[in-house]
């Protein structure tokens, strides 16, 4: 069996080649990213825009809370492996009451009228943070709201999925 060869990797000018070869990719990279989540029990999220706009995703769990756990990750500045096993559960900054603590510490502390701008941002940060986390977990409730009544499995390649960004 002869082999192929080294491809080359430019750009391909033909718009419906291009196409045709970009089904294809992400139809195997769509397959790689479920066998890698299934074989080796990884947690994979992938979102992939087409040339057209068009968003297509995976995900072994959630996507949100993938990211979620990558945002924590790239925040903190540490490597997962290490272990947060001395953190209890009240400074686990994924949960939502010790941010509302915070927030309602930082309200008793602090007049909003009286405070400096880096005060504010940091309210600002505990905000969002706590509104991220609060859209995650809602979404990903009526997610398994969603799944549990209609049947599906969440396994499987026909995790692709088209929608909107």
């Amino acid at each position: 069996m002869a082999r192929r060869g080294r491809v080359e990797l430019r750009r391909i000018e033909d718009r419906t080649s291009r196409q045709v070869r970009f089904s294809k990719r992400r139809a195997g990279l769509f397959k790689k990213a479920f066998e890698l989540s299934l074989l080796c029990d990884a947690e994979v999220a992938l979102l992939v825009f087409s040339p057209a706009g068009r968003l297509y995703e995976y995900s072994s769990s959630s996507i949100e809370g993938t990211y979620d756990r990558y945002q924590q990750f790239a925040e903190s500045g540490r490597n997962l492996d290490q272990g947060d096993a001395n953190i209890s559960n009240d400074e686990d900054p994924s949960n939502i009451q010790s941010r509302l603590r915070k927030i309602a510490a930082w309200s008793l502390d602090n007049n909003a009228d009286n405070s400096d701008a880096s005060s504010l941002e940091n309210l600002e940060k505990l905000l969002k943070d706590a509104l991220r986390i609060t859209e995650s977990k809602k979404a990903s409730a009526k997610q398994e709201n969603g799944s549990s009544t209609s049947g599906e499995s969440s396994n499987g390649p026909r995790g692709q999925q088209e929608g909107k960004a």
